[in-house]
């Protein structure tokens, strides 16, 4: 019995949208400190920044959803090793479990898609799926 499958593609699209809404503040407090002032300087801004904000984006529109999460995982998977992977095993006390969760969303979002509410599902077609 599973109650929600009528509602898949919808929960799916809802997940996609707010990891990229989320995802996308992680970029804007890197470029224009706002919503509050980020310490990342130089190459983390500049390209981490830079995936955080557009990447975001594109996944939050539902455009090139799934080279945009592809690239967003892999930048998870490189913060988590680089900033927190080598003080703990453990996420929970390396306080790398946001960076660990949003790896393995964005992972399953390339997999996945653009999907219903999306820009590419108005422009006519699963564009950069």
């Amino acid at each position: 019995m599973n109650f929600m499958k009528t509602y898949e593609n919808h929960a799916y699209a809802l997940m996609r949208i707010m990891a990229g809404f989320l995802f996308l503040w992680h970029g804007t407090s890197k470029y224009f400190s706002y919503p509050r002032v980020s310490p990342a300087e130089g190459f983390v801004l500049v390209v981490g920044g830079g995936i955080e904000l557009i990447g975001g984006l594109l996944i939050m529109i539902g455009l090139f959803t799934s080279p945009a999460a592809f690239i967003a995982s892999g930048h998870m998977a490189a913060a988590y090793w680089i900033s927190h992977g080598t003080n703990h095993f453990f996420p929970i006390l390396n306080e790398g479990e946001l960076a660990a969760l949003y790896c393995f969303v964005f992972l399953y979002i390339s997999s996945k898609g653009d999907g219903i509410w999306s820009l590419a599902d108005r422009l006519g077609g699963q564009r950069g799926n």
